[in-house]
Formats: structure tokens, sequence, C-alpha cells
């Protein structure tokens, strides 16, 4: 069960890096925005910022957790960070 877990943690991480690197060119690209959306791109990277923070603390929890308490938190690691794709999503479509 263990090592369903680790997998499980390892493959939640990847994908938190690879949204952070993404998160990071957005915020990129925000700076060279003219200055009349450059306020709700900042706003909207903010909630990105967020949002990945609860995915990371849930997948921290996941981690820490007991044999018997990680299939419980394994449901919440995943919708934080399905919530991070969505947002993710959107934001890059209006970022283009």
């Amino acid at each position: 069960m263990i090592e369903k877990r680790d997998v499980f943690v390892q493959k939640v991480k990847a994908k938190l890096d690879e949204w952070n690197a993404e998160i990071d060119r957005l915020s990129a690209r925000a700076e060279q925005a003219g200055a009349e959306v450059k306020g709700e791109y900042r706003r909207e990277l903010e909630e990105l910022r967020h949002k990945r923070d609860e995915a990371r603390l849930k997948l921290k929890k996941l981690e820490q957790a007991g044999e018997g308490a990680w299939k419980d938190l394994q449901a919440g690691a995943e919708m934080a960070a399905s919530a991070l794709g969505e947002a993710l999503k959107s934001v890059r479509q209006r970022f283009k």
C-alpha cells in the first residue's frame, strides 16, 4: 500500500512542478503585458499560486498520513490538483 501512495505522490509532485513552471511562464508574459491588463493578469496568477499552495499542502499531509488515513486524503489531494489544472487551463486561454 505504501508503494501505491508513493507512486501517487510522485505523480502529483511531477504535475505540480509542471504547473508551477507554466505559472512562471505566464507570470513573465503578464509582466510584458500592457498596463490595462497587467493588474488582471496579476490577480489571476495570484489565484493560481493560492491553488498551487493548497494542492502542495494537501499533498504534504498525504505524505505524512498513516497507512489508514492516506486513502481519505488522496481524494482531497486529487481535487486540489484538479482545481489547479482547470484554473490554469482557464487562465492560459485568457492570456492568449
